[in-house]
């Protein structure tokens, strides 16, 4: 029974960190550097993650700053952000790339606050699908005569207290993520 508790434990944690790395590279009113890390550059034939050809710093609050090591490579980390659906403007002065982040119109802000209530509740049906395999899992143990009936209700509700515990760490997530898009 606890190999089942450890398994829906962990799968509950790799949830909550596939939603904060989907929250982080969700575009805010701010600069964020983790907002390029999904992005591919064409490096000499091959796609490679703009972090491994260039070095990303934050100066100002809105503002980017991208410099490649190799400067010919100038033109296709641009062409990449151009093409990303980031929907910024790259400045090249022929030394490195320059992203300036424009405020954020109160549509726009409300329409990504959207967004991310809809990943959030993505992330609980994914936590409430590992609640349901595991509870057929102790049902399954049960009938295999592996576990008694109270041993089951026991892990029924250490799996639901697992849940709830998961579901609220979302919630609190998804708030900071709501209340950092909403900010003027």
């Amino acid at each position: 029974m606890q190999s089942v508790l450890d398994n829906c434990t962990e799968r509950m944690n790799k949830c909550i960190q596939s939603l904060k790395n989907e929250f982080q590279s969700m575009r805010t009113g701010r600069a964020n550097a983790s907002l390029f890390e999904k992005l591919k550059v064409d490096y000499y034939g091959s796609e490679t993650p703009l972090n491994q050809v260039a070095s990303i710093s934050v100066p100002e609050a809105r503002l980017v700053v991208i410099q490649p090591w190799d400067k010919s490579v100038l033109g296709a980390i641009e062409k990449a952000i151009q093409k990303s659906e980031l929907g910024l403007n790259p400045n090249n002065d022929g030394k490195l790339i320059r992203v300036n982040f424009p405020a954020l119109t109160e549509a726009r802000r409300k329409e990504l606050a959207k967004s991310a209530k809809q990943t959030a509740e993505g992330a609980k049906v994914a936590i409430r699908n590992v609640r349901r395999d595991a509870m057929d899992e102790l049902k399954k143990l049960e009938k295999d005569a592996q576990i008694s009936e109270d041993q089951r209700k026991d892990g029924e509700a250490k799996v639901q207290k697992i849940t709830d515990s998961s579901i609220q760490e979302i919630q609190k997530i998804a708030e900071e993520k709501e209340k950092e898009i909403m900010e003027i």
